[in-house]
């Protein structure tokens, strides 16, 4: 009998050498996998959440899922932990993403996980925004300027290719202009506005909203969303109480999943009796796979939170498997059986190791 395992490892420097920073592609597979959910050819557990400081939210999530089709099994372990840039001066999340075969059930793969977490997140606004958004939308108002603010302005250019003025607002001066820095360059048709920390600047008037911050505060106030706009909305508690009520639409990936987190305003809204199941419009797989109508006036204020679903995290990653296998470094799990290795007493009881050579 065969014993030998092994494992494909695939790092974020192979993942883009690949090519895997490829949003149309990445819509693509959001809307797919979208269908295939909503047709009963996903298996979507409930994540697993263990939150280890409730003022900030730092957690570690693991988040299963299952692709039918595909043959596909898979997880993502992500962390997120909003005090690291000012404690230990690194990035706030990462993850890694393990994928395994239906067939066996052995192992595939073990691919750097941010790159396809980050890409996804901003990747289902953008299929959200093909459906919910003006398609003449024009202007954008960015609130927050990290990664996920640039990931999702490449995301919604992208499904709305009309957009001309982007306003950027962060609480730090030096993000906005990096911001500037990293993504300005690639699209000269696009003017860059930054707000200086002006949040009301960066939404008022805008077509298309995004909140994407690592505190846990309202940052957007419905005053300042116009009829027509279409505002996502990415991580906690970014907007206040009156966005939601001022929606004519409220949409989200999973309300299921969604009611039960205890961040988001529509969480905390729903918990606290002030918002009810028939409040909510739909969810997004429905829409994309045409069982339900998207935008249906340039007048609806339509609001989309997104909880993260990970079968389409498990889709995206055996994606990027497929694009960049050929680059992966083949790691040794086992190479026989444990007692078919040649073991050694160590001279204690139950104590033993593979013998000398």
């Amino acid at each position: 009998m065969k014993n030998e395992l092994f494992i494909r490892y695939l790092s974020q420097e192979d993942l883009l050498r690949a090519g895997c920073f490829d949003i149309p592609n990445a819509m693509d597979v959001v809307e797919k996998v979208l269908t295939a959910y909503e047709n009963g050819r996903v298996l979507y557990p409930d994540k697993t959440v263990q939150i280890f400081d409730e003022a900030v939210q730092s957690r570690i999530n693991i988040l299963p899922a299952t692709l039918l089709d595909e043959k596909v099994c898979g997880a993502k372990w992500i962390s997120v932990f909003p005090a690291n840039p000012r404690r230990f001066g690194c990035q706030n999340q990462s993850a890694v993403i393990l994928l395994s075969s239906l067939e066996t059930g052995y192992p595939m793969a073990l691919l750097e996980g941010m790159l396809c977490s980050s890409i996804r997140t901003a990747a289902v606004s953008a299929v959200a925004a093909k459906y919910l958004a003006r398609p003449d939308s024009a202007e954008i108002g960015l609130l927050g300027a990290g990664e996920m603010a640039r990931m999702h302005f490449v995301a919604l250019k992208t499904a709305l290719p009309g957009l001309r003025v982007c306003r950027v607002a962060s609480r730090r001066s030096a993000t906005e202009r990096d911001f500037l820095e990293h993504i300005a360059p690639f699209y000269p048709d696009v003017e860059f506005v930054l707000c200086q920390g002006g949040y009301e600047k960066a939404a008022t008037g805008a077509d298309v909203i995004v909140t994407a911050i690592s505190g846990q505060e309202p940052v957007l106030h419905g005053a300042w969303c116009k009829p027509g706009a279409f505002y996502t909305h990415v991580g906690g508690w970014e907007d206040d109480d009156e966005t939601v009520f001022r929606a004519d639409k409220l949409v989200c990936d999973s309300w299921h999943h969604l009611r039960s987190r205890g961040s988001p305003t529509l969480t905390r809204l729903y918990q606290a009796g002030k918002l009810h199941d028939g409040d909510i419009y739909g969810d997004l797989p429905k829409i994309v796979a045409g069982k339900l109508p998207g935008r249906e006036s340039d007048r609806e204020f339509i609001y989309f939170n997104a909880v993260g679903l990970s079968y389409v995290d498990v889709a995206l990653g055996y994606d990027f498997f497929k694009r960049a296998g050929h680059l992966a470094a083949v790691l040794p799990l086992q190479r026989e059986g444990i007692f078919d290795h040649p073991l050694e007493s160590t001279g204690e009881p139950g104590r033993f190791r593979l013998k000398r050579s």
